[in-house]
């Protein structure tokens, strides 16, 4: 399939499964919370179990050894004691930012939407996913 829903011609199937395994990679919600947060600059590992809400200091590190695998972020190990470990974004992981922008910024401006489209579905009026809503 490609991206307009035509099928791929035979030949290009490998390409295909390949395109795939990256879009698994950085369309996974905790990759797309971690290139975002990297954005602002280098962070230690603690920083981004802090700055992720719900994320589990295992979910982290298999996300982080993903990204770094893929070449999208740099593991940075300082001989400092107690140790120091950074992790950044390469030039590669940069070019991400303006695209995770524009997925956020759409999620955004069509939040009520897609809010009135769930209620509608589920058939709740006033139904929230974000614990810290519900409370508040």
């Amino acid at each position: 399939m490609t991206a307009t829903g035509g099928e791929t011609a035979p030949g290009f199937a490998s390409a295909s499964c390949r395109v795939r395994a990256v879009l698994d990679r950085i369309g996974d919600k905790w990759s797309i919370y971690v290139v975002d947060r990297l954005g602002g600059g280098p962070r230690r590992f603690s920083e981004l179990l802090r700055g992720i809400d719900g994320i589990t200091a295992r979910m982290l590190t298999v996300t982080l050894r993903g990204l770094e695998r893929d070449g999208i972020l740099t593991r940075t190990v300082h001989a400092a004691v107690p140790p120091r470990v950074d992790y950044a974004l390469t030039p590669l992981g940069e070019t991400l930012l303006s695209a995770i922008g524009q997925l956020v910024t759409w999620a955004d401006a069509h939040l009520p939407e897609i809010e009135a489209a769930r209620a509608a579905y589920d058939g709740e009026d006033d139904e929230s996913p974000c614990p810290e809503q519900a409370a508040g």
